[in-house]
């Protein structure tokens, strides 16, 4: 529920803060007072559409901050989630918008930067208006399904069916892109095959491409390599080279010892290079010798150096790209084989399926028919009680041209407020006052099916008055009980029954206009001159009189 609501420089309103409790909350005040300001700071809180000549005059910036508290937060935690936004403290969502008269407007939701779409999105959650130009939930046929499936307890047949029918969608897509699938000519098998074989003659793997093109360098320059190789076994190991010379180092360092024995640390560090060179010597013999190419092998290696430059042209710069290539000819080669026989399998998987969610549509609809035929009988009594002598409310059923994830037909909730009147959808209602009313009938038969907190009213109680005013508030007081429910109302009948009480005043001065919003529920004095007011006259001792009979 919607516990706290600050607005400030909207309209002809200052400022005002109003804490707000739980319940059935009436609205009144003189005819042009500007109980419409309340309104509409709910529907900007809620998402609503903004114009910058709704700021104050004189003022820069208009403000709007709600807190709307959740006894379970989850299914609006998870729409914040999605939607990359904090989640709620405790249960409570805290709302912001700004509008500057200069700047771009702010919203902030949990105290992050937040769109306008994501503050209306959360609006359906909290909050649903009745009454002219509001935007009407139970208006949209896809909610008047939804709040029929609820009525009718088809949560769990809902979703069984809906799973059915993903499933069935999936296999539907299988099938197209089977229909559409490429088939593949003998010539083009045959080349695919080809391909394919190519790349299995090179055995390619990282360390196999990274050895043949090791082999083939050292081919390509195979006399420089043994020149060179023969060039440092020579200085090495001939006579005269380096091993030979310090053979005769060695000699020398073995009379140094004879004559100083704390040389012979220095005679075992010669005598180790000379077993290094002597190593170093014979190894780069022994790779020179061994760098002995016969024609064959020359060959075989330079043809699979040709064969992995072809392939690596046709098939990417890398090993990874080749190997991937491959195996996406082998896996089209590989379709080519079951295409038809895979088909006709899901073909008759689909019809399977189909037949299935038929099944499962036509239990849906009954149920639903069942439930629109009690929902409607409901709501008409109360349209009976709510003032409306011959009016009828009436569910009809529309077949879908194919199955849809919510079944084989919808819904549209229709409406005749006056006997001979054919029935009509309820967006096609012309008065404002049948309007709210009528939704009033439909949330108080739905109230334990729909789960929003707030639901404000404005002219519920258009063109009624009397007994039927009454019944009209006692019809508000029973919905406030799984709701909180807020009505702007001129009907004392209607506020005498609310549970909190909310006044709105318009003073004017010679150069200014203001209006201020003022809870009396606190005082029982304060509310009985109000309702005499409303009455016709706050000074009358009927009017007050009339006012105490009222406030029970």
């Amino acid at each position: 529920m919607l516990q706290y609501l600050k607005i400030r420089n909207l309209a002809l309103l200052d400022e005002v803060t109003l804490e707000l409790d739980s319940g059935f909350t009436a609205v009144t005040g003189e005819t042009g007072a500007g109980k419409s300001v309340l309104l509409g700071a709910l529907s900007l809180l809620s998402g609503g559409r903004s114009e910058k000549t709704m700021i104050r005059h004189g003022a820069d910036l208009l403000e709007v901050e709600g807190a709307v508290y959740f006894s379970d937060s989850v299914a609006i935690d998870e729409i914040l989630e999605a939607a990359g936004l904090p989640p709620c403290e405790e249960g409570v969502l805290l709302l912001q918008r700004r509008i500057h008269r200069e700047k771009m407007p702010r919203i902030q939701i949990n105290g992050s930067m937040a769109t306008l779409a994501q503050l209306r999105l959360l609006g359906e959650e909290w909050i649903d208006f009745h009454g002219p130009g509001e935007p009407q939930k139970l208006f949209k046929e896809r909610c008047q399904l939804e709040m029929l499936d609820l009525y009718a307890g088809n949560a769990d047949r809902l979703a069984s069916y809906r799973d059915d029918y993903e499933e069935w969608c999936g296999v539907r897509r299988e099938i197209k892109n089977l229909e559409t699938s490429e088939q593949l000519t003998e010539d083009e098998i045959d080349y695919l095959r080809e391909q394919i074989r190519q790349i299995d003659d090179l055995q390619i793997s990282e360390s196999a491409i990274e050895a043949l093109e090791r082999d083939y360098a050292r081919m390509a320059s195979a006399q420089e390599f043994l020149s060179l190789a023969s060039q440092c076994s020579t200085g090495l190991l001939s006579e005269e080279g380096l091993v030979d010379q310090l053979n005769k180092v060695v000699s020398q360092y073995e009379t140094l010892v004879i004559l100083d024995s704390d040389a012979s640390s220095l005679l075992e560090r010669v005598r180790s290079a000379l077993l290094e060179l002597q190593d170093l010597g014979e190894e780069t013999e022994r790779l020179a010798n061994g760098f002995d190419f016969d024609a064959e092998a020359v060959e075989i290696v330079t043809e699979q150096m040709d064969l992995w430059q072809e392939v690596r042209r046709k098939f990417g710069g890398s090993v990874q790209s080749v190997i991937e290539k491959r195996e996406d000819m082998a896996q089209k080669l590989a379709s080519q084989g079951n295409i038809n026989e895979c088909l006709q399998e899901k073909l008759e998987a689909a019809q399977k399926m189909e037949k299935t969610l038929q099944v499962g549509a036509s239990d849906l609809l009954k149920i639903r028919e069942k439930a629109a035929r009690s929902l409607a009988e409901k709501a008409t009594k109360l349209l009976l009680a709510l003032g409306f002598k011959n009016a009828r409310l009436a569910i009809e059923f529309i077949a879908e041209p194919e199955l849809k994830e919510f079944g084989d037909s919808h819904c549209v909730f229709q409406f005749s407020p006056n006997a001979g009147q054919a029935p009509l959808p309820l967006n096609k209602i012309a008065s404002s006052g049948e309007m709210a009313r009528v939704m009033l009938a439909l949330k108080t038969v739905l109230a334990e099916a729909d789960a929003t907190p707030l639901l404000v009213f404005d002219e519920v109680d258009a063109n009624v008055g009397g007994e039927i005013g009454r019944s009209v508030g006692e019809e508000l007081a029973k919905l406030s009980s799984r709701h909180q429910v807020l009505c702007v109302t001129h009907l004392p009948q209607v506020a005498s029954l609310a549970r909190n009480h909310f006044v709105v005043t318009k003073s004017q001065e010679i150069d200014s206009t203001n209006i201020t919003i003022e809870s009396i529920h606190e005082s029982r004095d304060v509310r009985l001159d109000e309702l005499a007011r409303m009455l016709g006259d706050r000074n009358s001792n009927s009017a007050r009189g009339h006012a105490e009979t009222l406030l029970v």
